[in-house]
């Protein structure tokens, strides 16, 4: 039994931290955690990592590491309203909260990023410590004959697949994980990394019918989805900014694109636009209905249009607006405040996407005859500013946050080694055989 005293200390996450390498490596151990950080009790195990909140019991204390909404009657709330025209998904990786949104039976998938991995691997949760545990050891055990960069690049791939293991207990519908953003201009090592990536699910028992991998939707990235969809490996393109981007994914016949109107906004808002705007009238969601038209239009039903990150069009205050000016749309991924704010808002929310009146009023032209080249999409994204440096400035935030995790991987992994070698000293003295 290892325990752990309050206040908690760097002195003492390191204990932590040890304590459950050792677990993974050697066996079974019940951590005692402060009640300030909400966990009472966790057992760790090689067999249970994945079964691991099982076996937890938390309390929520006042302001805890995240506060967690008491959700009453949806009826007749914004919520419950774009949830009957679209299909929602939630955008965290916190299991305790996603957990109880999907308790609703209004949330039917979950989407993460590297963001929300990094935050996951460096918490001080319990459960998101033994993902990282176990991610460590099995890089060590499945890539022994690889450089020391590349197991890394194992372990970050294992951390994902195993947030999204125990993510795929909580909804019933799709979970996305994203491939090393690092690859986005490598077509070969995309594909690689996203067919590891599927092994590992289908290893843990989650079909890849339940994956999406989020790829960016570079040229490179959207032409390594279209043969990950070939193979029956379902893709969500993310980081879209642009039409040349979405029509491109329509045409590789990818799953699922992400749109980010409010990332369109804010850099319409720093470039000459107005400080708000009316919703409708609003760039990024002018952006997401154009996408949307023109897929109905042209036969794209196959590709679905899930617009993520969102911001106020008239300003603060009107957070959920984008949300309401985009209702009807295929699916949405919203994060937690504004899921909140949408249970909060009890008056109509009418729809005003639907895929007749969509296709009815595109007014785009079939672009490049259906099939659009290389040469074509880098002109189309030459063209369009706001997207090239939207989806430069996406790439490089999540390669930050990859960054951060490589280095708290690497670290990790060095002290394991000493744990491990200390563990198996101590086993040859218990067992001279």
């Amino acid at each position: 039994m290892v325990r752990c005293q309050a206040p908690w200390s760097r002195v003492q996450e390191r204990a932590r931290f040890r304590a459950v390498l050792l677990a993974c490596a050697v066996g079974t151990t019940a951590v005692m955690l402060p009640s300030a950080l909400v966990a009472r009790s966790f057992v760790f195990g090689a067999k249970s990592l994945h079964e691991a909140r099982k076996h937890t019991t938390w309390q929520t204390r006042g302001t805890g590491l995240l506060a967690r909404p008491a959700l009453g009657d949806l009826s007749g709330s914004h919520l419950k309203s774009l949830a009957e025209v679209t299909i929602l998904s939630i955008d965290t990786g916190d299991l305790d909260v996603i957990k109880d949104w999907a308790a609703t039976g209004l949330i039917s998938d979950a989407t993460t990023n590297p963001l929300f991995v990094s935050q996951a691997g460096m918490s001080g949760d319990p459960r998101y410590v033994a993902f990282v545990g176990e991610a460590i050891v099995y890089a060590k055990k499945h890539g022994a004959d690889l450089v020391e960069e590349d197991r890394i690049n194992l372990a970050i791939d294992r951390v994902s697949v195993n947030l999204g293991k125990e993510i795929a207990g909580l909804v019933p519908g799709y979970i996305s994980t994203e491939v090393d953003i690092r690859e986005s201009f490598d077509i070969n090592e995309s594909v690689r990394r996203a067919r590891r990536i599927i092994a590992m699910y289908e290893e843990l028992g989650v079909p890849r019918s339940r994956v999406l991998i989020k790829l960016a939707a570079t040229w490179e990235g959207i032409k390594a989805a279209e043969i990950l969809e070939k193979e029956g490996i379902t893709c969500n393109l993310t980081l879209v900014f642009g039409f040349a981007q979405a029509v491109a994914c329509a045409q590789a016949k990818v799953r699922l694109i992400s749109p980010f109107p409010g990332r369109v906004l804010d850099w319409h808002k720093v470039n000459g636009g107005q400080p708000t705007y009316e919703p409708t009238e609003d760039p990024g969601v002018v952006t997401v209905r154009r996408i949307y038209n023109y897929y109905k239009k042209y036969g794209h039903e196959g590709t679905i249009c899930m617009p993520a990150s969102w911001r106020p069009s008239r300003g603060k205050g009107y957070d959920t607006d984008e949300l309401v000016a985009l209702a009807g749309v295929d699916r949405m991924t919203i994060g937690p405040p504004l899921l909140e704010k949408l249970a909060a808002t009890k008056e109509p929310l009418p729809r005003l996407l639907t895929p007749e009146a969509a296709a009815a009023s595109c007014e785009d032209d079939e672009v490049c005859g259906g099939a659009i080249t290389e040469k074509d999409f880098r002109m189309l994204m030459t063209a369009d500013v706001c997207a090239t440096s939207k989806l430069a400035e996406g790439i490089n935030s999540f390669v930050s946050e990859t960054e951060k995790l490589r280095d708290a991987l690497l670290s990790s992994s060095d002290m394991a080694n000493a744990i491990l070698q200390t563990a198996g000293h101590r086993h040859r003295l218990m067992d001279p055989n």
